[in-house]
């Protein structure tokens, strides 16, 4: 166990993983029994991964007295994995191994004795099936008292002894010792399942090598991965994976992130770019300045965000926890009337009644329809998690299928963020010569036009000229600097105005220019105009996709922008946004509210100047590559960056909105089938047992195919898989 000790909360935290929780109904129960001992408080448990948090006052409840009661209920605690380092699933190795696993063979050969034994002598078949029925439902019994007087009365175990008990009391010893041996299998079927939705947990942990090459002394040497510190150099060859996060210091090449961001194309870096940890490089060899330690890189902060969200409940799962603790003792009480109504009122037999009350207790055990919406939240959330699509929990994943607007923000949302060099225009000479005279006016310029400028110019390969005595600022409205040829400046167009450089033949083309949302410098000497350079913050490559993706889910899309009418309108006619434009931060609140009004609403922002926005919003979208504000600020990130993300959020919520009404149709449709088959009297024990045990398997089966979520196009996404 892990225990971090709070003395100012008078307790210690004490975190644990639990083998055999492998549903909702065991953590509650876990969570029932652990919640009465005293000065236990804060407890979180989370069967999606088999852990349990609480905080605990050691002076009244040490900590083996917690793991005695987990014990009793036929759970295993083990210790927590130290951060950083890869966690364990439940009951690591093949399934035979496991408890469960053992229980099903141990049942499984008390069956087969019976079976010898009947075969062989007939006459003590009775006997044979009643020893197999009493041994296998010893540990059973024992887990259905334990949990009755820990505060779960009526658990699957406390129904299942009651029926194997009664049955045998009926003469039906042989079917008692089958339905004991299917819900032993059925129990380590869910146990595989959930395996299995662990495994895209596992899977993000894969991701990261577990050694990594650094130098030290002018040597390279291999380490382990938790040994890395910030500042340590590590140096990543071709094809390797990059062991944390770090920036790059020496090398260009192509890398991977599909593993991280979802970003299916190699993307290219150079020195000075951002790496993630989990990241494989392509082509060259790369030297690596580590950022983040193996406990804070992205792919950690990742498991910590998917595994955080699988404890959060999702409103229908909130509410079928609620329903199923009714239901259970409720459908007690109508096997119990089944039972006795029939035989005290219209003279039936007692025995066929009461064999066909005690299947209607195996029909209403209530794990499948428990595990019906948190295993589809958990499997939704690990879908999204692998695609770069990090959401926050299962009310954030609900919410995001039932949105009827969408808002963004414009400024490093829809658009990259910064100036591009959108037209350049010679009044004289060629563009190219402007180009590269403008450039050089603005070498050592911090400005985001001038930065823009000077990296077309070099992307051009353009020679750039040399000035003499360095540029100076004419304050808001131009830079002026000596090249050979004489000065030259890069100003506004009313600079220019004002100097008579910029003739009426010139001006039209100048607030055509403007009237696109863009901004215009003029280039030129003392004398005349030699051309003029437009820039403009463009839109995302993806960006007019992603907003027809959501059009074409039946969302409203607008932009919300705090920047100028003429340029909001240039950016979102572009895109067949709705635009709101000149609008501050109280603006926007407003905005948002009145949406708000219509359904829920999405807000999209960069997750650092929207972060009230994406607070009053239903569902906050925060587009941030990966970074700490980004995994920190909204309900939800798209790692990756892509305006088609949020069309890809919306598309995974409904597909999982899809699967848990799928999942609580066949809980419920295959126990009403079953009911009903019961009560005719065609079906038998063994049978009842499988609309349980049977309906939890396909539950959790039919969850995991959101595992292979791909966002489909289009309206075609809409509730697809």
């Amino acid at each position: 166990m892990t225990a971090i000790e709070h003395p100012d909360a008078g307790g210690q935290t004490l975190q644990m993983r639990v083998d055999g929780m492998d549903c909702g109904a065991c953590a509650l129960k876990i969570e029932t029994a652990v919640k009465r001992l005293p000065g236990v408080s804060d407890i979180s448990v989370n069967f999606a991964t088999g852990a349990l948090v609480l905080t605990h006052d050691a002076a009244q409840t040490p900590r083996k007295e917690i793991e005695d009661q987990i014990r009793n209920l036929g759970y295993t605690p083990r210790p927590m994995a130290e951060a950083g380092s890869p966690r364990p699933g439940a009951e690591e190795g093949p399934w035979w191994r496991t408890r469960k696993g053992r229980l099903v063979l141990a049942a499984a050969a008390l069956l087969a004795i019976a079976f010898s034994v009947a075969w062989a002598a007939p006459e003590f078949s009775y006997y044979a099936y009643l020893a197999a029925a009493a041994i296998g439902l010893v540990p059973i019994a024992r887990r259905a008292v334990a949990g009755a007087m820990s505060g779960t009365p009526f658990s699957i175990e406390t129904l299942m002894s009651v029926a194997a008990a009664g049955a045998v009391v009926i003469g039906a010893a042989e079917e008692a010792a089958v339905v004991i041996f299917l819900f032993a299998v059925g129990e380590l079927l869910e146990s595989v399942a959930a395996g299995r939705a662990r495994a895209g947990i596992k899977a993000l942990i894969g991701l990261v090598p577990r050694v990594a090459q650094i130098e030290q002394g002018g040597d390279v040497r291999e380490v382990p991965v938790e040994e890395l510190r910030v500042g340590d150099v590590a140096v990543v060859r071709p094809g390797d994976r990059v062991p944390s996060d770090g920036e790059i210091i020496e090398g260009v090449s192509d890398l991977d992130e599909a593993p991280v961001t979802g970003e299916s194309v190699p993307v290219s870096k150079t020195v000075g770019a951002s790496v993630y940890a989990g990241s494989i490089n392509g082509n060259g060899a790369l030297r690596i300045s580590i950022t983040k330690t193996a406990a804070d890189n992205t792919i950690a902060r990742i498991i910590h965000l998917v595994e955080d969200a699988q404890t959060s409940k999702a409103p229908t799962a909130r509410f079928i926890d609620k329903f199923a603790a009714y239901y259970t003792p409720a459908s007690m009480a109508a096997a119990a009337l089944i039972i006795v109504v029939p035989p005290l009122f219209f003279g039936a037999d007692w025995d066929t009644w009461i064999y066909r009350g005690l299947a209607t207790l195996l029909i209403a055990c209530p794990c499948a329809l428990v595990i019906s919406t948190p295993a589809a939240i958990a499997s939704g959330l690990a879908a999204g998690a692998r695609r770069g699509l990090l959401i926050k929990g299962g009310a954030a994943l609900e919410t995001l299928g039932k949105l009827t607007a969408v808002a963004f923000d414009k400024t490093g949302t829809l658009t990259l963020g910064k100036p591009q060099v959108t037209d350049v225009v010679a009044f004289e000479g060629d563009e190219d010569d402007v180009l590269a005279k403008a450039a050089a006016v603005e070498q050592g310029s911090s400005h985001p036009l001038g930065l823009a400028i000077i990296t077309l110019a070099r992307s051009r390969g353009l020679s750039i000229p040399q000035t003499f005595g360095g540029a100076s600022a004419v304050p808001g409205k131009a830079v002026v600097a000596r090249l050979r040829d004489g000065f030259v400046s890069v100003g506004s167009p009313r600079y220019a105005g004002e100097l008579n450089l910029l003739p009426g033949r010139f001006r039209e083309q100048v607030q055509r220019l403007e009237s696109e949302g863009k901004t215009v410098v003029i280039v030129a000497t003392n004398e005349r105009a030699l051309g003029l350079i437009a820039l403009r913050d463009e839109p995302r490559p993806d960006a007019a996709a992603g907003v027809d993706q959501l059009k074409a889910l039946g969302l409203k899309t607008i932009m919300l922008t705090g920047d100028n009418r003429r340029t909001g309108q240039a950016i979102g006619g572009a895109l067949g946004l709705e635009v709101r434009a000149e609008l501050l931060p109280d603006a926007k609140l407003t905005a948002i509210a009145e949406l708000k009004a219509n359904g829920p609403v999405a807000m999209v922002g960069d997750g650092i100047n929207d972060a009230p926005a994406l607070a009053a919003s239903s569902v906050g979208v925060a587009m941030g590559g990966g970074t700490d504000v980004a995994l920190e600020t909204a309900d939800a990130a798209l790692l990756s960056n892509r305006v088609s993300g949020v069309a890809e959020l919306v598309s995974l919520s409904r597909a999982t909105l899809s699967n848990i009404w799928q999942n609580i149709a066949m809980a419920l449709g295959l126990k009403a089938i079953f009911l009903v088959t019961t009560l005719l009297g065609l079906s038998s024990l063994w049978m009842a047992i499988l609309a349980d045990t049977g309906a939890t398997v396909l539950v959790t089966a039919n969850a995991l195919r959101l595992l292979r979520f791909r966002a489909a196009t289009a309206a075609s996404s809409e509730g697809s898989t």
